[in-house]
């Protein structure tokens, strides 16, 4: 355990054992087939951010790129798992994208439905939006490569559909990450929070590089090794949208934070539920779902189509019926 200060003045020294991040430390990569992506990137080098339009409008976007000036989309080109920059090999830890650094409120998000799939502020009805409850105290963002289905029903989220989103992130360590950063993160464990009917669920990480990631290897040592922070988590949750005038959030599994194991078959599950998405199988079988349900799929899907178009001309049958061969690649 990480050495703490008691009340009669004693010190008590502890040898601490950093983890590698290339090392295995029992922690399991997802399980299922990659999508092959020449493209792709492991970790953040070789990434350079972008800003365009002024901050504080609706035109703001923060974009990623290439050394040689490609645009690179956060939810599709970043891959899952990080991969070590040196030896080039798969680790245990997975990428973290950060849309909401800590000690922030403006609500910046991947533009999902924007080809490129920039960061930008969320907007409604022409208003930029921040969170009204006040700064969030954890890093906030998405896990890349991965895609809340909304025609899909997990056993365990109330009857409730994906948010048609990739996974969000909860990153609990000291660093304030910038948006669009991208960082290597050990999961700990993962919430299922019920958003207006949605299941939107929040995995928990910390990030493989922070002083305390060396004691934190599952959702119990977060409760044992920071004592409040989860609960903390689960009422910023519960809560944020009160001052929008909306009632609280509430939580699937009896409000628990769910270990490893659970939060790894989660990331998985929403893993190939992205790979058919930008394969273009999830639209092809979209038929039996509802108008509003067809729209989202349909809409994500080809502006991720467009985003793999070097992979898909190869590959015609994943084209959507109006797909544009002139169309911009990325």
């Amino acid at each position: 355990h990480p050495p703490s200060n008691n009340n009669n003045n004693t010190t008590i020294i502890m040898e601490e054992t950093m983890v590698p991040i290339k090392g295995d430390s029992g922690a399991k990569a997802p399980t299922s087939g990659n999508i092959s992506r020449s493209s792709s990137f492991g970790s953040d080098k070789d990434l350079n951010l972008t800003t365009a339009g002024e901050e504080d409008t609706l035109e703001y976007r923060i974009t990623a790129n290439s050394e040689c000036g490609r645009v690179v989309s956060l939810w599709h080109d970043i891959s899952l798992t990080y991969i070590d920059p040196e030896s080039k090999l798969d680790t245990a830890c997975l990428n973290f994208v950060c849309e909401i650094p800590k000690f922030t409120r403006k609500k910046y998000e991947i533009a999902t439905d924007e080809i490129g799939n920039p960061i930008k502020q969320d907007e409604k009805k022409g208003t930029l939006r921040e969170f009204k409850k006040g700064d969030i105290f954890f890093n906030y963002g998405c896990l890349p490569q991965t895609w809340e289905d909304p025609t899909h029903i997990h056993p365990d989220a109330e009857g409730c559909r994906g948010d048609n989103d990739p996974l969000d992130v909860c990153e609990i360590g000291a660093r304030i990450i910038q948006p669009g950063s991208v960082r290597p993160t050990k999961v700990l464990g993962v919430l299922c929070m019920i958003d207006e009917g949605e299941a939107d669920w929040k995995v928990v990480t910390i990030d493989a590089e922070d002083k305390w990631a060396p004691f934190l290897n599952d959702i119990e040592d977060v409760e044992e090794q920071m004592p409040g922070m989860l609960d903390a988590i689960r009422e910023w949750f519960r809560t944020y949208k009160i001052p929008d005038g909306k009632p609280p959030n509430v939580f699937g599994l009896e409000e628990r934070f769910m270990n490893k194991a659970y939060a790894d078959a989660v990331i998985d599950e929403c893993h190939v539920a992205w790979q058919e998405l930008v394969s273009g199988e999830k639209e092809r079988n979209v038929d039996g779902e509802d108008d509003e349900v067809k729209k989202l799929v349909r809409k994500l899907s080809k502006n991720s189509l467009f985003a793999l178009a070097p992979e898909i001309d190869a590959h015609p049958e994943a084209h959507p019926e109006d797909y544009d061969d002139d169309a911009p690649s990325f």
